[in-house]
């Protein structure tokens, strides 16, 4: 059931982590600039990591509940006894790709103000590669929730040879990435257009400050609103797209060639998704490191 060429996913879904890591720990290591910017920064960052904790606590209440009906669903053969664990690592991986992406956003933001201080090349390498922690984290976390699970349900589990069942209960892990998904992107939405609101309302209409000046008070909460509703939001919902996408092809290849009379054509049909995303990791990382500007034709672009 399992072909030694299964293993290349798992093993991308590690270095799209480690590169991630490598990223991050880069990032980190760049200055924040003037004491005015890192205060700044601070506030940003403390506040997007307060709305995100009070967020996860709500949703872990509606992830508990939402398990213990498919336990109970399970006891009475609705269900297999898999789909409630199933459901809650997929919300699991969704929400923790947001928190690294969230972490990461707010940490790279003055660096890379600074980084363009010196040139617009460092300033776009800071950027892009932090940027870069988000995407790598959503498609490590997918692919390795995948692996995992179809190993833990061809081998673990008594499906036998049934590929159509597998499939289909790791569907359930994707409800739960939606689930966490549909929390984070409207609850981020409605932050940041709030603050939004009130930034425009308070600062420019009755004090007459500039949007983004920091003497505006809702400022912050408007930087705040940004990466919750773009990063963290975005990030949760690009978990659940991508290890959608994934897990719908796998399940539409298992039902399409499960009457096939080619041997393997099935598991063929199966493995193709994970192996395509596989091999589009290594191509993403190459990219990564392809991306750059030529500093004078950029300086030319902002002269015009």
């Amino acid at each position: 059931m399992i072909r030694p060429i299964f293993w290349l996913v798992p093993c991308a879904a590690v270095i799209a982590l480690l590169f991630a890591w490598a990223f991050y720990k880069q990032m980190m290591k760049e200055s924040e600039g003037t004491p005015r910017m890192a205060e700044i920064a601070k506030y940003v960052r403390e506040g997007a990591m307060s709305y995100l904790k009070q967020q996860y606590k709500v949703v872990i209440i509606v992830f508990v509940i939402l398990a213990a009906i498919f336990a109970v669903m399970s006891l009475f053969g609705l269900q297999n006894k898999w789909v409630w664990f199933a459901f809650l690592t997929g919300g699991f991986f969704s929400g923790l790709a947001g928190y690294i992406g969230m972490r990461t956003a707010t940490n790279a933001s003055a660096r890379t103000a600074n980084a363009a201080r010196a040139s617009l090349n460092k300033g776009l390498k800071v950027a892009f590669r932090s940027g870069a922690v988000m995407g790598l984290t959503v498609v490590g976390l997918a692919l390795l929730d995948i692996s995992l699970w179809y190993i833990i349900l061809t081998q673990v589990a008594d499906f036998g040879n049934d590929l159509i069942i597998v499939t289909t209960t790791m569907l359930t892990f994707g409800m739960g990435a939606s689930t966490q998904a549909l929390f984070a992107r409207v609850g981020g939405g409605i932050y940041t257009k709030a603050a939004d609101v009130g930034a425009d309302l308070v600062g420019k209409t009755e004090f007459n400050i500039p949007e983004d000046d920091p003497r505006n008070p809702a400022t912050i909460a408007d930087n705040v609103g940004d990466n919750v509703g773009d990063v963290a939001g975005m990030g949760a919902a690009l978990y659940e797209s991508y290890a959608g996408s994934i897990l719908a092809t796998m399940a539409l290849g298992a039902s399409a060639f499960a009457s096939s009379n080619v041997e393997g054509m099935q598991i063929k049909a199966v493995f193709a998704p994970m192996l395509i995303a596989a091999i589009g990791v290594v191509l993403s990382i190459i990219g990564i490191f392809m991306v750059r500007t030529n500093e004078n034709a950029g300086m030319k672009q902002l002269l015009k």
